[in-house]
């Protein structure tokens, strides 16, 4: 037989293209995890729903857990992106504080919840997994931390009593989040975005403290 190098996985013509390949095990990641849970999903169940061989999995990722990483990092950066390009939205500079801080919030909750899935894994499935990947967590958490201290800063600036001890103030809201997410990724029926995103600005305005009314 001539070897004509593709292979055939259950009929179907798999993943020799490399981007084709990874797209396909990020798909099974998404909905094995979030269906069967991280600690259930083999790396040959990974394999099998996304039709591709064992060979090929450890070609594009060291682990499970560097899968895992990546949807991670996925979601993550796309809520990011969310906040920070609301940011240039018009109207941004001049809204109220409380209304600049709840389309902040949205924007991220909306791109982060979109697909329950993908939500479950960023916010649940990644949860006590290993050290390396709390370790990569605390990294994301003080993206937040920096970002929302900027806000803080901003809110002051505006005339809000806030907290003279920024970092603390930042540090528990950051946690909150966290917290809040994981309920919703584990009943988002029941933990709705909208609700998030009025949660999220509620504990937000309460730590920022109320206006002076100096400025606008």
């Amino acid at each position: 037989m001539v070897d004509t190098g593709v292979e055939l996985w259950d009929g179907v013509r798999t993943a020799r293209e490399p981007a084709r390949c990874r797209a396909q095990l990020m798909a099974a990641g998404r909905t094995l995890f979030a269906v069967y849970g991280y600690a259930r999903t083999s790396v040959e169940d990974l394999c099998a729903t996304a039709q591709v061989q064992v060979r090929d999995f450890y070609r594009e990722f060291a682990s499970r857990e560097a899968l895992l990483t990546e949807l991670y990092d996925e979601i993550a950066t796309r809520g990011m992106r969310a906040s920070e390009a609301e940011l240039t939205a018009e109207g941004m500079d001049t809204c109220p504080t409380e209304e600049r801080v709840y389309r902040l919030f949205d924007a991220y909750v909306r791109a982060v919840t979109h697909d329950p899935k993908e939500a479950r894994v960023a916010f649940v499935e990644v949860l006590g997994v290993s050290r390396e990947m709390d370790e990569h967590l605390t990294m994301w958490r003080q993206v937040w931390t920096d970002f929302l201290t900027q806000e803080a800063e901003r809110a002051r600036g505006r005339g809000h009593a806030v907290d003279s001890n920024l970092a603390v103030v930042v540090k528990v809201l950051t946690r909150s989040v966290d917290e809040l997410l994981a309920h919703h990724g584990r009943r988002p029926r029941q933990v709705p975005p909208s609700w998030l995103t009025s949660e999220f600005t509620r504990l937000s305005m309460a730590m920022i403290g109320p206006a002076s009314g100096i400025r606008p």
